[in-house]
């Protein structure tokens, strides 16, 4: 159904309204709680009509300066290209289909 996709700095804002909901993970590859909710976003992406879009802090700083993440993982859920919600830190899937429920029902 969605999409996991890399979104940096020159193209997030294309990216984050190239769907309707795309929920964006802030990591970086020496983050422990970033690859264990790795395949929670997939499945997250296999099930609903989202894109995920990981943005790499270490490569991309501007755009995670730009949303004032301090603490990764981050996650901000954008609607219609606008930011909903966001989460910071590593979510159960069963936690994190809730957290989207809430705001995708």
């Amino acid at each position: 159904m969605g999409q996991v996709v890399d979104a940096g700095d020159a193209d997030f804002d294309v990216v984050t309204k190239s769907a309707e909901w795309v929920l964006v993970d802030f990591w970086a590859p020496w983050c422990g709680p970033c690859k264990a909710i790795a395949p929670v976003l997939k499945s997250i992406a296999d099930e609903r009509d989202i894109t995920i879009a990981k943005v790499n802090v270490d490569n991309h700083p501007a755009v995670a300066g730009r949303f004032g993440v301090r603490g990764i993982p981050n996650l901000i859920l954008f609607h219609n290209g606008e930011p909903v919600d966001n989460q910071t830190g590593a979510l159960p899937k069963a936690g994190m289909d809730g957290w989207l429920n809430r705001h995708m029902s």
